[in-house]
């Protein structure tokens, strides 16, 4: 069954031409695979273990690795819940409409603005990220000093089309990126391993009482960090191949592989120099070369050129893969009416949310101009302090949605098992605001400031969560109408 609403953008026909041009976004075009390459290519994982998972290992020591399995589990318990309310909520906006079924109408379009406030920040930040590496491979190329942001604009523009153009075109780049990324790792651990050997396995790095240390808590705010995007599975549900299972499947594996990979990838990191010795260098100057230096030590200087070149694609993809996810959720709430119906539109050609893709675009085409005109540091000011509101943001809404789980399948589990919809979403609920509440505390490590900059920074997410609960509350006393059939726009049901 599909429920209808007052947007002029719905209609109920086959998901056609016609219809694509109306409103509707082209169903039936992403596969399990195609979804697990959004996922991971957003995660962006040499990213994270060349420019993160040293960080980690500094400030948390020999845990790290145990700190990305611990992450891992959380966020699967989290996963449980989730994509049991995919089964029944199939919608681009995915978190807001988790949390308006679940908790309420007015928490729901509260958690959109912060949904969209988050993911288009961190599109821009990430292609900032993409200047900053691209200008240093350009110049250790050739010599020449090009802009950073002339060539973050490139990226933009680039992500711009990609996010136009059928939906598939973008998980074959994301797939070619990933499989160029994670080849990379895999050679740098496989000559640490044939090198070392069983050397460079240390059990104690997951040994609980590793954890046991002053900077665990500000470790586990980097590494949940890490996995930040594996939630976009939903938000292409109107989108994929056999949602009930596709959406499950590919949000599994996404987490599963993200856990398994970052949790050895740092281990051997760390198994090349010695637990303690790494831990020692992730602390000093050479902190932020040390997967760099394990790879030239290991298996030579090509690889680690190989890798500061393939930071650019991964920082691309990341760029492309959280662009297609903020696109959808100015899409899900222009087709509500909450953001300019214009956002609501598609493209008749490619089912793309054309509207909001050239929104998105836009946007980040202004923030990286406005970072060029201020002559902000691409990485450490553009990057850090955009991403930073955005994940903080994303943990957030995680935890709203875990509680809404709960709260939908409360009085009615629909023959699920109570572990899936009612213990899974309670604990990762709990996890994940505690979480949260130690990001908030220990936001020096993500933004790499203090004072002033750090509230203004954070002000935002209150804020903008304040004006959507104002919005909702305005219609509902408006339009009890229109307010009623907020959140009810589905996919249709198999």
């Amino acid at each position: 069954m599909t429920t209808t609403t007052d947007s002029p953008a719905r209609s109920d026909s086959a998901p056609g031409a016609e219809e694509q041009g109306s409103g509707r976004l082209a169903a039936g075009r992403i596969g399990t695979f195609d979804l697990v390459f959004f996922v991971v290519a957003a995660a962006a994982p040499l990213t994270v273990l060349a420019g993160v998972a040293p960080f980690a290992i500094g400030i948390g020591g020999a845990g790290a690795p145990l700190a990305y399995l611990i992450s891992g589990a959380l966020l699967a318990l989290f996963a449980a819940g989730f994509t049991a309310m995919s089964r029944y909520v199939r919608n681009a906006g995915a978190f807001y409409a988790y949390v308006a079924r679940g908790l309420g109408r007015a928490l729901g379009v509260g958690t959109a603005y912060v949904a969209v406030v988050s993911y288009n920040l961190v599109t821009p930040g990430v292609a900032a990220a993409f200047g900053y590496f691209a200008t240093g491979s350009v110049r250790d190329a050739t010599g020449a000093d090009v802009p950073w942001w002339l060539l973050s604009g490139v990226c933009v523009a680039a992500v711009g089309v990609l996010g136009w153009l059928r939906v598939t075109l973008s998980a074959k780049v994301l797939g070619v990126a990933l499989v160029l990324e994670v080849l990379s790792l895999l050679v740098m651990d496989g000559g640490i391993l044939g090198d070392r050997g069983a050397a460079a396995l240390d059990p104690a790095s997951f040994d609980p009482s590793t954890l046991a240390v002053g900077g665990a808590a500000g470790m586990f705010v980097l590494v949940i960090g890490a996995f930040t995007g594996f939630e976009s599975t939903a938000i292409f549900a109107e989108e994929v191949r056999d949602p009930q299972r596709t959406v499950p499947r590919a949000t599994f594996i996404a987490i599963g592989f993200l856990a398994v990979f970052y949790a050895a990838g740092c281990w051997l990191v760390m198994g090349a120099f010695g637990t303690e010795r790494a831990v020692e260098l992730a602390r000093a100057a050479a902190g932020p070369d040390l997967t760099f230096t394990a790879a030239e030590t290991y298996a030579g200087p090509w690889l680690a050129d190989a890798m500061h070149g393939l930071i650019v694609v991964s920082a691309f993809a990341a760029t492309l893969a959280f662009h297609n996810a903020a696109a959808r959720y100015l899409y899900a709430l222009g087709r509500e009416g909450l953001l300019p119906r214009r956002l609501g539109a598609v493209s008749r050609r490619h089912g793309s949310p054309s509207g909001a893709v050239v929104a998105q675009t836009l946007f980040n085409l202004a923030l990286i101009g406005g970072g060029a005109l201020l002559a902000a540091d691409p990485y450490g000011e553009v990057f850090l302090w955009t991403n930073s509101v955005g994940v903080l943001g994303i943990m957030g809404m995680q935890a709203l949605a875990a509680l809404a789980v709960w709260a939908y399948f409360r009085h009615d589990r629909k023959g699920l098992s109570a572990f899936r919809v009612v213990w899974a979403p309670l604990v990762s609920c709990a996890g994940l605001a505690v979480l949260t509440v130690l990001a908030v505390i220990h936001f020096d490590l993500l933004t790499g400031r203090t004072g002033l900059t750090n509230t203004l920074l954070l002000v935002p997410l209150p804020l903008v969560l304040a004006a959507g609960l104002a919005v909702a509350f305005r219609i509902r006393r408006r339009d009890p109408e229109r307010y009623a059939s907020l959140t009810t726009v589905d996919v249709e049901r198999d």
